[in-house]
C-alpha cells in the first residue's frame, strides 16, 4: 500500500502532462487524494504492511503526520475542484498546475515515510522545487518575487542541513548509515560536540523549511501569493513535513544525552517566532499574509512543545492536528473572500457577512478555531503546554507565552471582525454579486468538515486516534 502512495502519483503526473484536459487533471488530483486517504486510513486501522522497503515505512512517529497530510490533501482536492472552474488560463497551464500538485504531495509523502535522513533531505528539497511553480502560478510581480525568495532561502536552508548531516556523520564515527533506526541504536556512542554542532545546522536548515524565526522570511510572501489551495497545503502539510525531520534529529540528540542545548535552541526559536508574529500582525495589510504569520506562530508553539517534553509532547501532536485543520480551513476560506472581493487588501474587504454568510461564518469559525477558543482542540494543546511550563517552574516563560498569544489573538481578531461585520459599499456589493457564481458548494464543504473535527476533538478524542497520538508522543 505504501508503494501505491509513491508510485500512483508518478503515473498520474505523466498522464496529466500527456492528456492536458482540465477535467482529467482535476480527476487525477482527486483520485490521488481519495487513494491517499483510503490507504492511510487502512494503515491506521492495522491493515497492510507498514514496511514498503528499506527506505520507506510507517512507524509510530510518522503515522499521525501521514494521517494529517492525507486529511488536509483530501479537503484541498475537493476545494480545488470548485476553485479551478474560475481559472481563465490555458489547458496547458492547468495541466502544469495539477502535475506540480501531484509531485508536491508525493514529495511530502516521501519525506514523511522516509526511514533515511539523507533521503528525507533529498525529498525536502523536492518539495521546494515542486511548490515553487505553484507559488508562481498567478505570474504577477509579487508572485515571482515570492517564488524566488522561497527558492533562495530554502536552498540556503537545505545547504545548512546538508552541512549538519555531514557533521552528524562525523560524530557517528564507525556508523556508516543515515538510517534513523541505526542512528537511534548507536546514538549513545556519538561524539557529543560534533552532534551538538550538527543539530544547530539541521535545526536552522530544516527550520527554514518549517518556517521558524529567524529563518522564516520566505513564508509570508509565499503563502500570501500562492493560490489558496496551495497556501493551505504549504501551511497545513509542508511545514509539518519539515518538523518531522527535526523531531527525528532531536530524538538522536536526546538518546546521545546532550538534549539540553537542543532544548534551549528550540525554545529560543519558538519564542522568537511568537514575538515576530506579535510584532508584525499589527502592520499587515494583506489578510493572507496575516494567516501566514499565524503559521509562524504555531510552528513556534510546536518547537516549544518539543523542547518541554512530557505532557507537552502529547500537546504538540494535538496542536499539530488542530493547526493543520484550522489553518487549512482559514486559507481555503480566504480563497472564497478573494474570489468575491478580488483583493487581498484588508482595508478593501468589509461586510463579508452581507456578501456571503456561509463564507463569513467559515471565516469567523476558522478564527475561533485557530485562536484556541473552547472547544477547539488547540485550547487543550495550549492549556497542556502552559501546564507543563508551570510544572517545570518556567514561570517567566509561561507569562511571556500567554502574553504573546494574547497580543496575536487580538491582532488577528481585529481583522476578522472588521472584515466580517463592516459595512459593504455599493461598488463592492455589485462586484460581489458578479463574482458570487465563482464560489461553488465544493468551496464550503471541506472547511465545514475540518472545523467540525477541530471543535469535536476538543471534547472527545476517539480511542484509536488517542492511541496513535500516545504512540507518537512516546517516540519523540
Amino acid at each position: 500500500m505504501i508503494n501505491t502512495l509513491l508510485i500512483f502519483p508518478i503515473i498520474a503526473a505523466v498522464l496529466v502532462l500527456v492528456i492536458k484536459n482540465k477535467k482529467f487533471d482535476t480527476a487525477m488530483v482527486n483520485l490521488y487524494a481519495l487513494l491517499h486517504f483510503v490507504i492511510t486510513t487502512m494503515i491506521c486501522c492495522g491493515f497492510g504492511d507498514k514496511n514498503a522497503s528499506a527506505y520507506f515505512a510507517v512507524d509510530d512517529t510518522n503515522l499521525i503526520f501521514l494521517l494529517v497530510l492525507s486529511v488536509v490533501y483530501l479537503a484541498v482536492a475537493v476545494y480545488n475542484t470548485g476553485y479551478v472552474k474560475s481559472f481563465e488560463v490555458s489547458e496547458r497551464r492547468i495541466s502544469h498546475y495539477s502535475f506540480m500538485i501531484l509531485v508536491f504531495v508525493l514529495s511530502m509523502t516521501g519525506t514523511l515515510l522516509s526511514t533515511d535522513l539523507g533521503l528525507a533531505w533529498v525529498l525536502v528539497e523536492a518539495t521546494t522545487l515542486s511548490s515553487a511553480y505553484l507559488i508562481y502560478f498567478n505570474k504577477t510581480k509579487h508572485s515571482i518575487e515570492a517564488a524566488w525568495k522561497y527558492v533562495f532561502i530554502c536552498s540556503i536552508g537545505i545547504a545548512l542541513a546538508f552541512v549538519g548531516i555531514i557533521l552528524l556523520n562525523i560524530s557517528s564515527a564507525n556508523v556508516n548509515s543515515l538510517n534513523f533506526n541505526e542512528l537511534y541504536k548507536y546514538a549513545e556512542s556519538f561524539d557529543v560536540n560534533w552532534l551538538k554542532m550538527a543539530f544547530v545546522f539541521m535545526l536552522f536548515g530544516f527550520g527554514a523549511k518549517m518556517g521558524l524565526a529567524p529563518v522564516h522570511f520566505w513564508l509570508p510572501d509565499a503563502h500570501s501569493e500562492a493560490p489558496s489551495p496551495i497556501s493551505a497545503l504549504l501551511s497545513a502539510a509542508l511545514l509539518n513535513s519539515a518538523f518531522l525531520v527535526i523531531v527525528r534529529v532531536y530524538k538522536i540528540v536526546t538518546l546521545a544525552g546532550c538534549a539540553n542545548s537542543a532544548r534551549f535552541l528550540l525554545i529560543l526559536m519558538g519564542f522568537i517566532s511568537l514575538f515576530i508574529t506579535a510584532v508584525f500582525v499589527y502592520h499587515i495589510k494583506n489578510y493572507k499574509r496575516m494567516l501566514a504569520y499565524s503559521s509562524i506562530e504555531n510552528m513556534g508553539i510546536l518547537a516549544i512543545g518539543l523542547a518541554l517534553g512530557g505532557a507537552a509532547h502529547f500537546a504538540l501532536i494535538l496542536h499539530l492536528i488542530g493547526h493543520s485543520l484550522a489553518k487549512a480551513s482559514f486559507f481555503l476560506t480566504s480563497g472564497n473572500v478573494l474570489e468575491l472581493f478580488q483583493t487581498k487588501r484588508i482595508k478593501s474587504v468589509n461586510g463579508i457577512m452581507k456578501a456571503d454568510k456561509k463564507t463569513a461564518w467559515l471565516w469567523v469559525l476558522s478564527f475561533l478555531a485557530i485562536c484556541a477558543f473552547p472547544t477547539s482542540v488547540l485550547f487543550i494543546s495550549e492549556f497542556l503546554i502552559v501546564k507543563t511550563m508551570i510544572e517545570q517552574k518556567h514561570y517567566i516563560l509561561c507569562a511571556l507565552f500567554l502574553l504573546l498569544l494574547t497580543i496575536i489573538l487580538y491582532g488577528i481578531g481585529y481583522v476578522v471582525i472588521k472584515t466580517s461585520f463592516g459595512k459593504i459599499s455599493e461598488d463592492k456589493a455589485k462586484l460581489v454579486e458578479e463574482n458570487r457564481h465563482k464560489v461553488s458548494v465544493c468551496m464550503y464543504i471541506p472547511q465545514i468538515i475540518m472545523l467540525i473535527h477541530v471543535f469535536v476533538l476538543g471534547i472527545y478524542i476517539p480511542p484509536f486516534l488517542n492511541n496513535i497520538i500516545n504512540l507518537a508522543a512516546a517516540n519523540f
